[in-house]
Order: structure tokens, then sequence, then C-alpha cells
């Protein structure tokens, strides 16, 4: 409990100022902003808990402390500005002046680059996803009949890089007028995968519990943090325009999020639930395909976050029913 107090703290502050600046209307979006980030995040927290799980306690506070201003100012507002900047071939300096000072025209440059945030998010998250399934020592299976193939295909180099591209692929292929733009944000997406996973894993390896191997670390679960939440950004300026109410709202369902990723970490649940690692990635999985047919329709943020509560409610159930069983 004592993870969500400045959270909890930190919301009640924020929705009194944002009564007080616009009433009613802007605390009603904020609250919307806040629900929509946990519901689409929740199995980020139980990723980015795998992955804390291996960090020392002051790595775990520093991710929980430090990482919520590059979580709202990184991943909320810098990477979505570099981003439209690449896709619409405006300074980034610019971007940043319509995003304070005219968040109307932001919008429609946000909506007008989705295909690069979509084709980067998507080919990024498959490539977590597919990591984790396609893994030939991976012995526990919750979906038994897929996983037990996907494992077994582990054993071919690079399967999951395969996969990837052939996704990207097919999409420019269907989307020939926004071809170049898929290919090389996915391009984009999957070397960053490639280069953060393999410099986390190098600095584990060589300087574990040292300064390095928590900042390598570090850095990676904030990479993973930011193609988890690009959806979350795209379909908060559908519900407003109004960038400091999306950064409020995103903000508070940003910090819940990390919190609760601390206390699973704490309570050792991802131990005794041994389903609920599987959920989150199937759900990541299905966020990533989610976000590739995009592309071509409109597919509602309530979907893409009933995907995740889905796999992970139903990982849960698995997990207790696994635990009566034994």
């Amino acid at each position: 409990m004592r993870a969500f107090i400045f959270p909890i703290l930190f919301a009640l502050f924020a929705g009194i100022m944002s009564f007080a600046l616009g009433g009613i209307a802007t605390l009603s979006l904020v609250a919307l902003l806040a629900v929509l980030e946990m519901t689409l995040s929740f199995d980020n927290a139980v990723v980015n808990a795998r992955v804390l799980k291996r960090m020392s306690p002051l790595w775990q506070q520093r991710f929980l402390v430090w990482g919520i201003p590059i979580a709202v100012f990184g991943t909320r507002l810098v990477l979505p500005i570099l981003i439209v900047s690449l896709a619409a071939g405006i300074s980034p300096i610019t971007i940043t002046q319509l995003a304070l000072f005219d968040a109307a025209r932001y919008a429609e440059y946000v909506h007008g680059a989705h295909e690069a945030i979509a084709a980067f998010g998507s080919a990024f998250l498959l490539m977590v996803s597919l990591k984790y399934f396609i893994d030939y020592e991976k012995k526990v299976h919750w979906l038994k009949i897929i996983e037990r193939h996907l494992s077994a295909w582990g054993g071919i180099e690079a399967i999951e890089v395969a996969l990837t591209l052939g996704a990207l692929v097919i999409s420019a292929l269907l989307a020939p007028l926004h071809a170049a733009t898929i290919l090389i944000a996915g391009l984009i997406g999957v070397i960053s995968f490639i280069v953060v996973e393999g410099i986390a894993q190098s600095f584990e390896m060589e300087a574990k519990g040292t300064l390095t191997g928590g900042l390598a670390t570090f850095i990676y679960l904030e990479v993973l943090d930011s193609a988890l939440s690009l959806d979350g950004v795209v379909g908060a300026f559908a519900i407003t325009s109004s960038i400091l109410t999306i950064i409020t709202g995103l903000c508070i369902g940003a910090m819940f999020v990390r919190s609760f990723t601390v206390a699973l970490v704490r309570a050792k649940t991802l131990d005794s639930l041994i389903y609920l690692e599987h959920g989150a990635h199937w759900a990541i999985f299905g966020l990533a395909l989610s976000m590739l047919a995009s592309i071509f329709v409109h597919v509602p943020e309530t979907i893409t976050g009933f995907i995740g509560i889905i796999f992970i409610g139903l990982s849960y159930l698995s997990s207790r029913a696994e635990q009566a069983r034994l």
C-alpha cells in the first residue's frame, strides 16, 4: 500500500487543480484519461515486473521515482514530438511550439503521423512478445497447444525478427501509399528492440548489481514503457486536444501503473501466479496486432484495452486454478 501513497496524493492534487482551472468538465477528462492509461498499461505493469524483479531495491525505487518524469514528459510528450517531426518533415522545435500553444493543430499532426507511430510501436511490441514465446528453453506454457509450437521455433535463429519483418512487408504491400513510412518506422522499432535488449542483457551479465547493470535495465524498461504507451498517447487526442489535460491524466495513470508494478515485485506475485506473465505477453501481442491493424481500419481504444484485460484476467484465473490443483 505504501507504493500507492504518492500516486494517490498526486491524483488528489491534480484533481483539485483541474477542477479549479476548468471545472467539472476538465476534471472528468483528466479522470477518463487516467482510467484509459491504466487500462491500456495493465499488461505493461506485469511485463515490467518481470524485468524489475531482477533489479536491486534501490533501482526499483529509482524506477518508481525517476521513471515518472521520463514516462510523462519523455514518452507522452517528447517521443510523439520526435515521431511527428520525422513524419511531417517539420523541426521538433516547431512541433513543440504547436504542442504547447496550438493543441488542435498538434493533434492533427499526431493523427497524420499515425502510420509511423503504429508501425514503430507494433514492430517493437511484436519483438517483445515473440521473444518471450519463441524460446527453446521455455518449459512453462499457458496456452499449451500454441506456446509449445512457438517454443520449438526457438531453435531457428532470429525467427522473431523474420516474423516481424514479414508482418511489416505485408502491411506495406497492403498500404502502398504509406509503404515507405511503415517499413522505415517498423525497421526502427525492430532495431531499437535489438539494440536495447542486447545492451541490457550484456550489462546485466557483465555488471550485475552494479550501477551500470541497473542503469541498462532501467533504460530497457523506459523504452519498453514508451512502446507500450504509444497507443494511449494517440488515443488521448481522440478525447481532448489540450496537451496539459492529456499530460495530467496520463501522468496519474502512469504513476498508478508503476506503483502497481513495484507492488507486484515486492509481493512476488509472478512467482505464485505462474501464468500471469504469459497473459501479459499475449496482451502485448494483441496490442501489437491492433496497432498494425489501425493502419487500415479504426480500432477503438476500448477494444485495445479489453484485449489486455481479457488475457490477464484469464491467465489470473488459470494461475489460481493451477495453485488449487497443486
